[in-house]
């Protein structure tokens, strides 16, 4: 190991332990190779402890969630530095609504009397926005057979692959990752702000300033960038933009919006 000042790096757990490893450890040593320090991977357990873990200073950055950001935020004054963009070249992502493709499931209104699975919680497209969007197009939680929140967006596509509930909402790059192994996709929301990679409020200024330089600075049409991209998670394979809390203003609103969906009351 390398004499630079280490510096541990938070993630909340999108996907399982293993499938985390593999997707965000390569960043890790990107972030190592090109910056004056030493980045170490830290998963949390659940979205809870990722705040918790940059609450506290055990970690100084974080890959957080709309909505964790939000309580990060609102909590301790947590900052964004930057957010990635998608293959369109823009700042933000969807959630989607899938079903089986052999589910008999068309339409939202087929999953009235129907078993759904949300994500986690705290999960903005696993939970805060597909609970709004649903409830904007008819269909309340009300409606529904019965419904869970399961710990992951892969637990969610994999519960509705393998018959156990008929549908489920998860982040759009999920639902393209499995869509090929039997998922049908029958509903989008609007377009969500990506997720942002956030400090705490007294991280070094020369640490954000370091981080947001390399990470603005990646070119994803270049080619060497693309192969040395090839192991990054999905989500941070196409660069990023500068972040701001007034980024989010539309997450924050819908946080607090307790008629139509999950607002605080999840929380």
């Amino acid at each position: 190991m390398d004499n630079k000042p280490q510096v541990y790096f938070g993630v909340i757990p999108r996907y399982n332990p293993m499938v985390m490893y593999r997707n965000y450890q390569p960043i890790m040593d990107y972030l190592s190779e090109q910056t004056p320090y030493h980045f170490e991977l830290k998963l949390a357990r659940d979205y809870e402890e990722a705040v918790q873990l940059l609450k506290s200073g055990t970690v100084q950055l974080a890959s957080l969630g709309d909505v964790t950001f939000f309580e990060a935020n609102q909590g301790f004054g947590a900052l964004p530095i930057v957010r990635p963009l998608n293959k369109l070249g823009r700042a933000e992502y969807r959630s989607i609504i899938i079903t089986r493709k052999d589910s008999g499931v068309n339409s939202l209104t087929d999953l009235k009397g129907r078993s759904f699975a949300f994500g986690n919680l705290h999960s903005t497209s696993g939970n805060l926005i597909p609970r709004l969007f649903l409830y904007r197009h008819g269909v309340t939680l009300f409606d529904f057979g019965r419904f869970e929140n399961l710990e992951t967006h892969t637990a969610v596509a994999k519960a509705v692959l393998k018959g156990k509930v008929a549908a489920g909402a998860v982040k759009d790059v999920v639902a393209y990752r499995y869509q090929p192994h039997g998922l049908k996709l029958i509903a989008e929301s609007e377009p969500i702000p990506s997720v942002p990679i956030v400090a705490r409020p007294d991280a070094e200024p020369a640490l954000i300033a370091a981080v947001r330089k390399v990470l603005l600075a990646i070119d994803p049409g270049d080619p060497k960038m693309i192969k040395r991209m090839h192991d990054w998670d999905p989500e941070f394979r196409n660069g990023f933009v500068a972040a701001s809390a007034e980024d989010y203003a539309p997450i924050f609103k819908m946080m607090e919006d307790v008629p139509g969906g999950c607002g605080r009351r999840c929380h």
